[in-house]
């Protein structure tokens, strides 16, 4: 097309040189090289044409019998809104329906209607040339305030039976002519004849001569499958002609002849008992009979005003389309007007699915229809992945779609259909929330999803801040939101705390709410692994910033008293504080003193921007991390001491007087290994951990090593000729004042 559109151009630009230079030379005469230019059609080859159509359109051979019952809906559509006017042409056909009827004996698939029908033209003009739509030259002619919906488009749609069919024939009858048949297998040409058939009073039979390997569409289970999922919301009744085999109780009097038959000795027992016995035998048998039966009895019911709906039309609708056994926990029913215009029904189930957060599972469950035709229902861009459980369906009127129908052609359209869903799940959710009990079950099912939108979802994370819901040192067996936080929040409290950690039971016991829990301040327990990440992007809340109790940044209030306290206490553990980090090296950043402390003796904290210990222990756990990350991400620890205990006090004591007390280092080790396990970190060497204890609570019971008694023993031998004894005594006596 581009190199045609080139053409042109360069056609133009030499005609207008050559009408400037015959204006400049008027005089000249015309030779006898120049001629006019001449103009031609193009040409096609019709067999190769219909094989792309047919082939590339359609990434699914399904989509045939979609096509062909949207055909048949725009037939009835048409009939129907002629009827308005004049209630005549619809005479003995008064049933507007649609009626598939497979037949296995001669592999053909019949689809037939009671529309508007066609007549000889109309066979040769719509299915005669290609790309021409019927319904959409109908729709221009009654464009002006004609309240009518239908599908067809692109006109090409009724091709997509040669995806199956090696063989198309259409018969049909309209109101303005007689009985046509038109037929075709897809190749350069069609036959048209007339008919006289006296069982098609008006409307179109189309008959498919199905392929050999096609023969599937045959099936029963395959066709409702189809029509439930394609058709199923079609205004007009589609009926299958099915086949079913019921089991009918008869008396066995059948069976009683032949057994007189058989043998002649019978009847003279049958005599005798005959009185005693009078209740005849029965006998089950196998009947075949055939039936019309409706497919899609369940009604679009979005494009209903909500107010004439009942609950348990919802309750029947949201079954049928997530086959739930359980009723819908809400639902949403709302239309967008404006530039887009769409119905949406949307429903928030009870239970969340087991294969919530699988990645192989389908991406959402909204269904998106145009004109109550199912387009799709995999459409990523539709809604985010963290409402993935919220189940119904979009209807519009007009969308930009592909010429298959499978696809959406502008990402413009889909951002503002998810803007408005995502606006509506989150006034569904907070609907959900004024029950109590209902958000409890909500919340105990889809509480990840919401954190998930915290993480992802930017614009809306005001909005889904408001739901999150925790346990809190006030109330740890109810659940508080960030408002009713607030709203207990101390007056001199300027920020939201909180923890995060393993369980509740952890948190609950941790050394970093003594003092927030003796100053009065809540705390948040995040114990869910997600919360984590949610709070990395959930700065602040209401205007107030949101703080880890086991990190760096927490800076409590404090009068002048305390403040000057805090100096006086700086300055008299100042050498002990640089012993301790002396000893430690790089296993922290630095040794102060804390705030945050009031019955332990110490803790470790993490820097503000690093990891917290649950955050390590959460990515240690994981199966498939990049341990490059780890190097950074992990933080620096700092070694916080409560000047006010007594296993403080004492060590700061054994400093000053000996700055060289060899007990001081392993108590320091013993003190930054126990606040690695308070804390929430793991133990980088257990066994040296370990070690440690065991020897304290030998020198407890006072057990001597095996190895200490061989060194005592040979210094014994070695000083066997002095006159002075090793003063064992005095040794157990310091070994005693060690464990003191």
């Amino acid at each position: 097309l581009v190199s045609f559109g080139g053409i042109h151009d360069s056609r133009k630009s030499v005609k207008r040189q050559t009408t400037k230079k015959m204006s400049e030379t008027e005089s000249k005469p015309q030779t006898a090289t120049e001629a006019k230019a001449e103009s031609f059609a193009f040409n096609a080859d019709i067999t190769q044409l219909m094989n792309l159509i047919i082939n590339t359109f359609y990434s699914n051979k399904e989509v045939f019998l979609r096509e062909l019952i949207s055909n048949s809906s725009d037939a009835l559509d048409k009939i129907r809104f002629q009827s308005l006017s004049d209630k005549g042409v619809l005479g003995d056909a008064k049933e507007l329906k649609i009626d598939i009827i497979p037949d296995k004996a001669s592999n053909t698939l019949t689809i037939q209607d009671t529309g508007i029908g066609m007549t000889k033209m109309d066979l040769i003009n719509n299915l005669g040339t290609i790309a021409k739509s019927g319904t959409k030259q109908f729709m221009e002619a009654i464009k002006a305030g004609a309240d009518v919906s239908m599908i067809g488009q692109f006109g090409v749609g009724f091709y997509s039976a040669f995806l199956v069919a090696e063989k198309v024939t259409v018969e049909s009858k309209s109101n303005d002519d007689e009985a046509y048949r038109w037929s075709s297998d897809a190749g350069n040409a069609f036959k048209i004849e007339k008919i006289n058939d006296k069982s098609l009073k008006r409307g179109t039979r189309i008959i498919l001569q199905l392929k050999d390997d096609q023969l599937e569409y045959l099936e029963e289970k395959k066709l409702k499958d189809l029509v439930k999922k394609h058709s199923e919301f079609i205004g007009f009744n589609i009926s299958l002609w099915v086949t079913k085999e019921e089991e009918k109780e008869v008396d066995d009097d059948e069976d009683d002849d032949d057994d007189v038959d058989d043998d002649d000795d019978k009847p003279k027992v049958e005599e005798v008992k005959e009185e005693a016995k009078k209740e005849k035998k029965k006998k089950t048998i196998k009947e075949t009979k055939s039936d019309w039966e409706v497919l899609n009895k369940q009604k679009p019911i979005w494009t209903r005003p909500k107010s004439e709906i009942k609950k348990e039309e919802y309750s029947a609708f949201y079954k049928s389309l997530s086959n739930d056994w359980e009723e819908h926990l809400a639902v949403k029913h709302f239309s967008v007007e404006g530039q887009l215009e769409f119905r949406a029904l949307l429903f928030c189930p009870k239970r969340a699915p087991f294969d919530l957060f699988e990645g192989k599972k389908k991406k959402n469950n909204i269904k998106l229809y145009v004109r109550r035709v199912f387009i799709m229902d995999n459409c990523e861009d539709l809604i985010p992945d963290y409402m993935a459980f919220i189940k119904g369906v979009v209807d519009s009127e007009d969308l930009p779609l592909n010429i298959s129908r499978e696809s959406l052609q502008q990402n413009k359209i889909l951002r503002v259909i998810k803007k408005h869903l995502v606006k509506k799940s989150i006034e569904m959710f907070k609907e959900i929330a004024e029950n109590k009990d209902d958000y409890k079950k909500f919340y105990e099912a889809f509480a990840k999803n919401i954190k998930l939108g915290i993480h992802e979802d930017s614009s809306n994370r005001k909005k889904l801040a408001d739901l999150l819901r925790y346990n809190s040192t006030v109330k740890p067996e109810e659940l508080t939101s960030f408002k009713d936080y607030c709203g207990r929040m101390k007056k001199e409290q300027k920020n939201i705390y909180y923890i995060t950690g393993e369980s509740k039971a952890v948190v609950e016991a941790s050394p970093f709410l003594e003092k927030l829990k003796k100053k009065g301040y809540e705390v948040l327990y995040m114990v869910d692994p997600i919360d984590e990440y949610a709070v990395q992007q959930l700065k602040e809340y209401d205007d107030k910033k949101l703080i880890c109790v086991t990190k760096d940044n927490l800076k409590l209030e404090m009068t002048a008293e305390e403040k000057k306290k805090k100096e006086e206490e700086a300055a008299a553990y100042e050498d002990l504080c640089k012993k301790m980090k002396e000893i430690l090296g790089e296993k922290v950043e630095k040794v102060v003193l804390s705030d945050r402390l009031s019955n332990s003796p110490c803790c470790l904290v993490t820097g503000e921007f690093g990891w917290s210990a649950n955050m390590e222990r959460i990515m240690k756990a994981q199966a498939l991390r990049d341990n490059s990350m780890t190097s950074f991400m992990v933080s620096k620890k700092t070694l916080e001491l409560n000047p006010d205990h007594s296993i403080i006090k004492e060590l700061r004591v054994r400093f000053s007087n000996n700055a060289q007390d060899p007990t001081v280092k392993d108590l320091v080790w013993l003190l930054f290994e126990t606040s690695l396990i308070t804390s929430g970190f793991s133990l980088p060497e257990p066994t040296v951990f370990a070690g440690r204890i065991h020897k304290l609570i030998k020198l407890g019971l006072s057990i001597a090593d095996d190895e200490e008694e061989e060194e005592k023993v040979t210094e014994e031998a070695k000083k066997a000729d002095d006159d002075e004894l090793p003063p064992l005594e005095a040794q157990e006596a310091e070994e005693m004042e060690d464990v003191d």
